[in-house]
């Protein structure tokens, strides 16, 4: 008989680790997954589509694919909420994928933050998890951090990978493979026009410079949005070449996200949830209530401005259909001045508003009573009141960066074409000059020019003073590329990439306002109840009886 020689027994425990390893080094996202206990090891992971959408665009980086135009895909822009993994995911998943699973540890990483102790934080994130026992087991023959660098900014390998933490300002000192951005902006910086513009641009003149390879190596930004001209702003105004992903919190449709690589947001429904198991809605709704319309529209949803507009909803805005205006009984123009012809300052803006007298059944269209709320059926004295509200026609607007002799001659002929009753400049330097300017050269022209001051009132403080002019439905606006120009500024307000035209909007209605041309219906329906009201007799003796 031959001799019989037993079969070895299977060691599972070691077969389930060259399981784990062999599909993190073929998945990002299962890499993360396997890795998430040596992170947060007293947190449970939560699964989220999101978290494979990103992984996928971040795999393409690694694999170096090329673009329809034979460029590397090497720029990436991800706006997606906070607590939904992206600092993880990005600075600190990616690179020690990278690392070891990938055995590519020459590469070098700058990880820039707003501040320093942001971007300190995924540094330490990072060498934890590279170093820990279950890392090395599997990829200690890829990666072993060097003795001599090995702090807590910056630790590197013995195959001359590193990964530099610093702060997004302090960016020129550093060069990588890989720049990744984390939130350049905070949130109190991104509302300081010049903090804000001093971000942007070391992004547009600096981050290209600090490539090892200009060809071949990646810049990915992840960030939420808090203004129109923040970096993502930036990016995607001037074309920049990056793919963009733009996940909210809720689902919107009209904005569903779609990228170069042939992903989209695979949700259908309105509102849908990004991340329902560790977000679910109660949470959602707790944390929009506590964040304020402009935080939830910008941190949740990834857009500068609230659904529907911020200060002045757009619906707001009453549309006028007819080619014809009605009979217009007097005409104001804002101006708000700003004479320069480079690019990069603020235009001049000008608005025309004709005030008028609405018909009874243009009035009902938006019954409200003494407290602004809806009324389903108008006594006699709602109509009479409602019927006899005056309200504004935006006729005309334009904004341009003119030199001031261009200026003066622009505004005189749009307030001569309009038969413009008086033209309101504010009251500032820019604004003087001008005004001079208008009554040296044209001081037969049939309009008056007065300077307005807003006193301590600032630019949203004056939005808000009009506010209830828009929302009782007095404001009208006819279809035209120039009115949507104006109302998509106010929408975006105080987030917009520009307010001027938003700055003569307010000028020109709180002007009507405060000369008693433009009266709320329930200000109408107080003085007719008040003088339908019987005071007693009010006459005075001329002697006493």
């Amino acid at each position: 008989m031959g001799v019989i020689t037993l079969a070895r027994p299977i060691d599972k425990a070691a077969t389930l680790r060259a399981i784990e390893k062999r599909r993190a080094e073929m998945s990002l996202a299962a890499f993360v997954k396997s890795a998430w206990h040596v992170i947060e090891p007293n947190q449970p992971y939560v699964e989220g589509f999101h978290i494979e959408f990103l992984c996928a665009h971040l795999e393409a980086i690694t694999d170096g694919i090329l673009n329809d135009d034979g460029t590397y895909y090497n720029r990436l822009l991800a706006n997606v909420p906070p607590g939904t993994m992206k600092s993880l995911l990005i600075g600190v998943f990616w690179p020690a994928w990278e690392w070891g699973p990938r055995n590519m540890p020459h590469l070098r990483y700058v990880c820039a933050s707003h501040s320093l102790e942001l971007a300190i934080r995924d540094s330490l994130r990072m060498r934890r998890l590279v170093t820990s026992e279950w890392y090395q087991g599997h990829w200690g023959d890829h990666v072993t951090i060097t003795g001599d660098q090995n702090a807590k900014a910056k630790f590197e390998t013995t195959a001359t990978g590193s990964r530099q933490a610093c702060a997004f300002t302090g960016i020129t000192g550093y060069r990588g493979d890989r720049v990744i951005i984390d939130d350049p902006h905070s949130v109190d910086d991104a509302n300081s026009d010049a903090k804000r513009e001093s971000v942007t641009t070391l992004f547009k003149e600096a981050v290209t410079s600090r490539l090892n390879n200009p060809d071949r190596s990646a810049i990915v930004v992840v960030m939420q949005r808090l203004h129109e001209r923040d970096v993502s702003g930036v990016i995607l105004e001037n074309e920049m070449g990056y793919d963009h992903i733009m996940l909210p919190m809720r689902f919107d449709p009209s904005r569903q996200c779609v990228t170069k690589l042939g992903y989209a947001d695979p949700r259908e429904e309105d509102g849908e949830l990004l991340f329902p198991d560790r977000f679910p809605l109660h949470v959602v709704e707790r944390d929009e209530a506590a964040m304020g319309p402009y935080a939830t529209a910008g941190q949740y949803q990834q857009s500068p401005e609230p659904r529907g507009g911020g200060i002045v909803k757009d619906q707001w805005w009453q549309p006028w259909d007819k080619s014809e205006y009605p009979a217009i009984e007097y005409i104001v123009a804002a101006l708000d001045t700003a004479y320069t012809t480079k690019a990069e300052n603020d235009p001049s803006a000008l608005t025309v508003w004709g005030v008028f007298s609405a018909s009874a059944e243009q009035a009902s269209t938006r019954m409200v009573d003494r407290y602004g709320r809806p009324i389903e059926s108008a006594t006699s004295s709602q109509s009479e009141a409602l019927g006899a509200t005056a309200k504004v026609m935006m006729m005309y607007a334009w904004q341009d960066r003119l030199a001031i002799g261009d200026l003066v001659v622009k505004v005189e002929e749009i307030c001569a074409r309009m038969k413009v009753d008086t033209l309101l400049i504010e009251n500032k330097a820019a604004g003087h000059s001008v005004a001079q300017e208008l009554r040296r050269v044209f001081n037969t022209a049939k309009f008056g020019v007065q300077m307005y001051d807003p006193k301590t009132l600032d630019k949203v403080a004056r939005l808000y003073s009009i506010q209830h002019i828009f929302s009782e439905g007095m404001v009208f606006a006819p279809n035209k590329d120039w009115a949507e120009m104006v109302i998509r500024q106010t929408s975006s307000f105080p987030r917009g990439a520009h307010d001027d035209l938003v700055d003569t909007v307010s000028m020109g209605l709180k002007h009507l306002r405060d000369v008693g041309m433009l009266t709320r219906a329930p200000e109408r329906m107080a003085e007719i109840e008040d003088g339908r009201a019987f005071h007693g007799n009010q006459d005075v003796p001329l002697y006493n009886v």
